[in-house]
């Protein structure tokens, strides 16, 4: 069975396509296709409130060559999420409209908890230790969604409006990182020890180019020199020197500045860094939503 996931986010949009089989009664997830457009809704989204029918045209193009990709590799199923930019835009509505008429794509706007908990949704507590403490984070180009879980239990869940683009647009002020300052401060005035997991393209990019790859682990320490190294070379030398894409270059310092935020008022010194997201969830529910159709 195929499955596939639309996540239409603030600095790209996705379509990851999974097959999942049948093993004694359990499903086993193999990724098969990821395509990445990186059509940055948010710049205007953040900026302007609305987001130009220029862009939108982009992104009803787009919508239809994932679709026509979809019925070429004969999808099952699928589920097209929009998250910061369209929540943010007072024309997401109607551009949700425009382009189901143009293409026949039902896009659904997730605020942030739906995000979280789609995020949640991939299965990842069954990789954790039951007696720890971890704290999973999502940053995104318009807002970081935390979720504090232990033995498989959500025991805190939240969206944020801090994200990469609207850092490096000067949209997020002190008073922004106070409520996140505040929860974070409070599990680790609660909880001696919090592991980090972390999810997004730009802490997986840190990841690779940084972490411990054999223990799959990003330490605080090594965090920190991230920041330290990759604000040492200008946008053009991290595409031109690092070999960082251009739409990766400029948001991926923000993103480890958000992630030294929480560790340190977290008091997380260790990562573990996945390499799942939003659309990982988005297909392991569409999945148990199809196992539980074929039950009734």
């Amino acid at each position: 069975m195929r499955f596939a996931a639309i996540d239409i986010g603030s600095n790209a949009l996705r379509l990851l396509t999974m097959n999942v089989f049948a093993n004694n009664g359990n499903p086993i997830f193999k990724k098969e296709s990821l395509i990445r457009i990186p059509l940055r809704l948010g710049e205007e989204a953040f900026m302007d409130g609305v987001i130009s029918d220029a862009k939108v045209k982009k992104l009803s193009g787009v919508m239809q060559a994932f679709k026509n990709l979809m019925e070429a590799n004969d999808v099952l199923q699928y589920r097209a999420c929009a998250t910061a930019a369209m929540r943010e835009a007072s024309n997401g509505p109607e551009i949700i409209e425009k382009i189901f008429a143009e293409t026949g794509v039902q896009i659904e706007i997730v605020d942030g908890s739906r995000e979280a908990q789609l995020i949640y949704s991939n299965q990842i507590a069954e990789t954790m230790e039951a007696d720890k403490y971890y704290l999973y984070i999502d940053v995104g180009g318009g807002s970081t969604e935390i979720s504090l879980i232990t033995a498989g239990k959500i025991l805190f869940s939240q969206s944020f409006p801090i994200g990469t683009l609207k850092i490096l647009n000067n949209q997020v002020n002190d008073a922004d990182w106070q409520p996140l300052m505040k929860a974070l401060k409070g599990f680790r005035k609660e909880h001696k020890s919090i592991t980090g997991i972390g999810s997004g393209g730009n802490i997986n990019k840190i990841f690779k180019l940084y972490g411990d790859t054999e223990k799959g682990t990003l330490s605080q320490k090594q965090l920190v020199e991230a920041w330290t190294h990759l604000n040492g070379f200008s946008y053009a030398e991290r595409v031109t020197v690092l070999g960082l894409k251009p739409d990766r270059a400029d948001v991926i310092l923000p993103a480890t500045e958000i992630f030294l935020f929480i560790s340190r008022h977290a008091g997380i010194k260790n990562f573990l860094v996945p390499k799942i997201g939003l659309s990982d969830g988005i297909i392991h529910q569409l999945f148990a939503e199809y196992q539980t159709a074929l039950v009734k």
